[in-house]
């Protein structure tokens, strides 16, 4: 037996080592298509309202980490996404201050990051077919702002409805 724990205990100890001489985890450049949206965010919606959004990469820049904020209706959301190198796709998962939670996978399509839900049954009065799919469509991206889509579907994708749409500006430093 003891033979065997220390059999376990060496091969334990190479692979720490093998992983410390790799690079790192989240070192694929995919991993970096989130970057664009890192830093502190003025928001526009409905031409009137306002928030901010700091957005920042923690856990060893694997993490994306959103922190929304609606000042007007003490609304708070945050955001933590990765980029998962085994199925090569981002996955957010979204909270806030009203009790929901999303749960979003996806990637680039063209010069866009698009992120959707499994399609989910809700009531009729949400949905003409009891069914719901949504997405988060970052658009526009430029080193100084970006449009953000929240859009949902209710014929498994076909079409799209904007159910808020935000402008971001980034903020003067």
């Amino acid at each position: 037996m003891r033979i065997f724990t220390f059999f376990i205990f060496i091969l334990f100890s190479l692979s720490v080592g093998a992983q410390n001489n790799n690079q790192s985890p989240c070192s694929a450049p995919e991993a970096s298509q989130f970057d664009f949206w890192i830093g502190d965010w003025n928001l526009t919606w409905s031409d009137t309202l306002h928030g901010t959004n700091h957005v920042e990469k923690i856990m060893d820049g694997c993490t994306v980490q959103e922190n929304f904020s609606d000042p007007n209706t003490n609304y708070i959301g945050k955001s933590w996404s990765v980029y998962n190198k085994n199925y090569k796709i981002w996955q957010q998962t979204w909270v806030d201050s009203q009790g929901a939670y999303i749960d979003l996978t996806g990637g680039m399509i063209g010069d866009s990051l698009v992120l959707t839900t499994a399609e989910k049954t809700v009531p009729k009065t949400m949905s003409p077919t009891g069914k719901i799919i949504s997405r988060m469509v970052y658009e526009n991206i430029t080193k100084q702002s970006f449009d953000w889509n929240c859009e949902s579907s209710s014929d498994q994708g076909k079409t799209w409805k904007i159910n808020w749409h935000i402008s971001y500006q980034r903020k003067n430093s």
